[in-house]
Order: C-alpha cells, then structure tokens, then sequence
C-alpha cells in the first residue's frame, strides 16, 4: 500500500510544474463525454436463447457489483439478490418459469420496510429502487457480453413457496442471463422506437 501511495505521490510531482493551461485540451477532450453508454444501451436486447457455456464467477461478480452500487432514495439500500447458479436453484426456479434455459437466474427482491418514503404521501421507494438495481444488471451483463433477459412473468406467490430464502422480500424481477446461443437475436420489435418528438418535450 505505501509503494502504491509513493507511486501516486511520485506521479504527482512529476506534473506539479506544468504550465496551469498546458492541458486544457486533454481536459475538453476527458469531460466532452462520449457514446459509449448510449451505444451499450443500444446493443442491449432481451436475449431468450442461450449455449451452454457457463458464465465465469469473474462476470458474475462483476453483475452482482454493478447492482449493488445501483443508487437508491436516501440511500436505504432495501434491494437484495439471489444468484441461482446450481442444479439445485435452478431445478426450483424453471417450473415457476422456464427462463429460457439460461445457465444463471437473479432474482431481484425489495424489502418495504427498509424503503424510503415520500414526504408528502409516504409513497414507498423500494420497488424503483430495486428496478433501478435490475436496470444495472441488464446493461452490466449487455457490457460484458452476456445475453440477459428481464422477466416479470412470474407468480410471487409460488416463489415465496420455492424460495423460503427470500421471506421479508417481495421479487419484482427475475433475470435470465448466459451467453447468448449463435442463434439469438432481437425481436422484430426491439428496434421499435417513438420519434423524439413523440418521447420528449423541452420547456
């Protein structure tokens, strides 16, 4: 750790006598942005076809992380996630819904009691929390080349019954995730988009 922070140090020293304009392009060219996450957005599609090769802890763990720093109202952080990777979760999820056969499942709870509320009406901030948390997931897993799905088709009632591990949670989104099979592709109307003059107003 220190040779790390003497490295820094050293680094900065290094730079601490440069003229005070001498990288103003190198700075207009680090915060003009780029396209780079709406191309990721872009290349995103709900993948319902998968192989068989398995998906590395290292990605997992990468999707897992990427949820897990997903903001929430206040901070309360009442999104939790179960990672059904064994014959034996997987057995217990596809009778509730197939999953299109995808060698990964996450299953994305809220807890209402530990959401944030509304001031003014107590509206409760746990289920946009956790679909926030969902949104990660898909585009963390589009990034890292995986196909995913979100799917909502499912009846709570039997995954409360299959997975007595998620009591206290309620599941608003299931996700199947692999790597997408040398036949999957978008539907016909994944590209189906409002004008942005349908989708947005300026005032």
């Amino acid at each position: 750790m220190k040779k790390r922070i003497l490295s820094h140090l050293g680094d900065i020293s290094k730079i601490h006598h440069r003229a005070a304009f001498a990288d103003v392009q190198h700075h207009i060219d680090k915060h003009k942005g780029s396209n780079a996450f709406v191309e990721l957005a872009a290349k995103r599609f709900s993948c319902r076809e998968f192989n068989h090769h398995p998906v590395s802890s290292a990605k997992l763990a990468k999707i897992v992380e990427a949820a897990r720093l997903a903001p929430s109202a206040k901070n309360q952080q009442p999104v939790h996630i179960w990672v059904l990777t064994s014959d034996e979760a997987l057995s217990r999820i596809r009778p509730i819904h197939t999953m299109f056969d995808a060698p990964v499942v996450i299953m994305v709870g809220f807890s209402i009691s530990e959401g944030a509320k509304r001031a003014c009406d107590g509206m409760n901030w746990a289920e946009t929390d956790a679909t926030i948390a969902g949104t990660h997931i898909a585009l963390a897993a589009a990034d890292l080349d995986l196909g995913c799905t979100w799917v909502g088709s499912f009846d709570p009632v039997k995954i409360r019954e299959s997975f007595p591990e998620t009591e206290g949670y309620e599941i608003s989104a299931l996700f199947a995730i692999g790597h997408p099979s040398a036949h999957a592709k978008p539907s016909d109307r994944h590209v189906a988009r409002k004008s942005m003059e349908e989708f947005s107003t300026e005032l």
